[in-house]
C-alpha cells in the first residue's frame, strides 16, 4: 500500500503540465545526441547542468535523466544503420544489428531495440521504485577488491566477444588498458604515454576512439571495397516491423538482458556499457546455434539493447539511495543536486519524497515517450540505407569530425580520430575484433583506481582479493570462464560463430 501511495506522489509530480515538457525535451535531446556519433549525454548534461539554476529541481533532474536514457535508445539508430556507435553501450549492437541492416532488416532492428528499451525501461523503474533501499544494499556490500574483481570478470567476459584468435583478443583487451593510461595520473600527477604532447595530458576521451576505430575505421574499409560493397545494406529493406518469428526470439533474449542489467546496474562499475556486453555473451552462450551471431541475430540486438537501458536507469538506485555515482552521468546528475541545495542520500526520500518519486514516475513517462518517438521515425532512418554511399561517407565523416571537434574545441582531437580510424582499420585486416579493446579502455582506469584503493586498505597484500568471498567468487568466475574458452572446442564455436558468411 505503501509503495501504491508513493508511486501515486510520484506521478502527482511527474505528470504536471511543466515536467511532462521537461521530460519531453530530456528524451527528445537524449535521443538526437544517441544518434549522432560523438555528442553523449556526459558533454550535453554538463552543458545544460547551467539552465537548471532557473529550473525547479525536480523539474532539472527529469530533463538530465531524460537525456541520459534517451541517448541508450539513440545510440543504437547509428549502430544498426551505419555500424557507428552512438553510444559506448551500443557497441555491442552493431555486431548483429548492423548485419540485420544489411540484409534489409534495418526496420526490424530498430522496432525491437526500441520496444525491447522501453520494455527494459519500464521493469527498471519499478524494479527502482519497489527495490531501492534492498538493491541499494546490495551495491553497499561491494569494497574496492570487489569492485576491481568484477572488472576483471568483465573483461574476460569481452573475450567471448571477439572472433579468431584468443590471444588477439587478450591483445586487444590490454591494448585498451595502455590507451585508458594516457594522460595524468591521478595519484602522482605524473604525465604517462603523453610523449611531451600537451594535448594528451586529460588522456583520450572515449568518443575519439570510439569514432575514430568504429567510423572513419569502417569508412576507409569500405571505400577499399569494390563498389557493389561499399552499400550499408546489401538487400531492399521489405518492412519495417519484426515478424512473428522476430519477437519470438527477441522477448526471452530481451526478458534475460532486463534482469542481467537490472542488477549490474546497481553495482558502479557496470551500469550500461557492461551490461549490454554481459547481456551479449549470456545470449551467445545459451543459444541453440551460437553460429547465427555476428551474422544478424535478433537475440544479439534485444538482449543487449534491454539491457543497457535497465542498466542506465537502475544506476540511479546507489545515485539516490546513498549518493554514490556509479559512472560520470551520475557524477553531474550529483552535481545538479548539490546546485540547488540537496544533499544525496538515504535521506533524500524521506526528506524529498517529490524529489525522488516525482524522478522515478518521470522515468516511466520518458520510457513511453520515447517508444512513441522511436517507432514512427524508424522509416526516415532507414531512408539513410538508400543514401548512395558516395555521398553517405562523407556526411558520415562530417557528423564523426563535428562530433569528435564538439568534445574539446580542439582540432587535435579530429587528429586523434583519424589516427583511430586508420588503428581501426588495420584491426579490420588483421581480423582483431575491437569491441574488447574498447571494454579494455573504459574499464582500465576504474580498474587502476580500485586496485590502489584496495592495496592502500590491505597494506600492500594482494590476498586481499582472495580473503574477501565476494572477490573471490568474482575471480574464480572469470578464471572458470577464461579456461572455458581457451578450450579447443569452445574456440572452434566462437570461429564459427563469427564466421563472415
Amino acid at each position: 500500500m505503501e509503495l501504491l501511495n508513493n508511486l501515486a506522489l510520484g506521478f502527482g509530480v511527474a505528470l504536471t503540465p511543466a515536467n511532462i515538457g521537461f521530460a519531453l525535451i530530456g528524451a527528445l535531446i537524449g535521443t538526437l545526441i544517441g544518434v549522432l556519433p560523438g555528442i553523449g549525454p556526459i558533454a550535453t548534461i554538463a552543458m545544460l547542468l547551467p539552465l537548471t539554476f532557473h529550473l525547479e529541481p525536480v523539474s532539472g533532474l527529469i530533463m538530465l535523466a531524460g537525456i541520459f536514457y534517451g541517448a541508450q535508445y539513440g545510440g543504437s539508430t547509428t549502430a544498426i544503420l551505419v555500424n557507428l556507435p552512438g553510444e559506448t553501450s551500443s557497441v555491442v549492437t552493431c555486431i548483429d544489428g548492423h548485419q540485420m541492416a544489411r540484409q534489409g532488416k534495418a526496420g526490424s532492428a530498430l522496432a525491437i531495440a526500441a520496444l525491447g528499451s522501453f520494455f527494459a525501461g519500464t521493469v527498471a523503474t519499478f524494479i527502482i521504485a519497489a527495490f531501492a533501499p534492498p538493491l541499494a544494499r546490495v551495491g553497499q556490500s561491494f569494497g574496492a577488491p570487489e569492485y576491481f574483481s568484477l572488472m576483471v570478470l568483465g573483461l574476460i567476459a569481452a573475450v567471448v566477444l571477439a572472433h579468431g584468435s584468443v590471444l588477439k583478443a587478450i591483445a586487444m583487451i590490454i591494448l585498451g588498458l595502455l590507451f585508458g593510461l594516457v594522460g595524468t595520473d591521478g595519484q602522482t600527477a605524473s604525465q604517462r604515454f603523453t610523449f611531451d604532447i600537451t594535448q594528451l595530458s586529460d588522456g583520450i576521451d572515449f568518443a575519439v576512439l570510439a569514432i575514430g576505430v568504429f567510423g572513419v575505421g569502417e569508412v576507409i574499409a569500405n571505400l577499399t571495397r569494390g563498389e557493389e560493397s561499399r552499400s550499408v545494406m546489401s538487400e531492399k529493406i521489405t518492412r519495417l516491423w519484426p515478424t512473428r518469428e522476430d519477437f519470438g526470439l527477441a522477448w526471452p533474449a530481451a526478458l534475460r538482458g532486463t534482469t542481467l542489467g537490472s542488477i549490474l546496474g546497481v553495482l558502479p562499475g557496470g551500469g550500461a556499457t557492461l551490461s549490454a556486453f554481459a547481456a551479449y555473451v549470456l545470449e551467445k552462450k545459451i543459444a541453440r546455434d551460437p553460429s547465427r551471431f555476428g551474422r544478424g541475430a535478433v537475440e544479439g540486438v534485444a538482449g543487449p539493447e534491454s539491457a543497457n537501458n535497465a542498466g542506465a536507469q537502475t544506476s540511479f538506485i546507489p545515485m539516490l539511495t546513498l549518493g554514490i555515482p556509479g559512472n560520470a552521468v551520475m557524477a553531474l546528475m550529483i552535481g545538479a543536486m548539490t546546485i540547488h541545495g540537496i544533499q544525496p542520500g538515504p535521506q533524500v526520500m524521506s526528506e524529498r519524497p517529490q524529489l525522488f518519486w516525482g524522478m522515478v514516475a518521470s522515468m516511466w513517462v520518458g520510457n513511453l515517450m520515447l517508444l512513441v518517438i522511436n517507432l514512427p521515425l524508424i522509416g526516415i532512418w532507414v531512408q539513410l540505407l538508400k543514401v548512395p554511399y558516395r555521398f553517405l561517407y562523407l556526411s558520415i565523416l562530417l557528423f564523426c569530425a563535428i562530433g569528435v571537434y564538439t568534445i574539446g574545441n580542439s582540432p587535435f582531437s579530429v587528429l586523434i580520430a583519424a589516427f583511430f580510424g586508420v588503428a581501426g582499420y588495420i584491426f579490420m585486416r588483421l581480423d582483431c575484433e575491437p569491441a574488447p579493446m574498447i571494454l579494455g579502455f573504459v574499464l582500465g582506469p576504474l580498474m587502476e583506481e580500485n586496485l590502489r584503493r584496495a592495496m592502500r586498505i590491505s597494506g600492500g597484500d594482494p590476498m586481499i582479493f582472495l580473503n574477501r568471498p565476494i572477490s573471490l567468487g568474482l575471480l574464480i568466475a572469470a578464471a572458470i570462464l577464461l579456461l572455458i574458452v581457451a578450450l579447443p572446442a569452445i574456440r572452434r564455436g566462437r570461429q564459427e560463430a563469427f564466421q563472415e558468411s
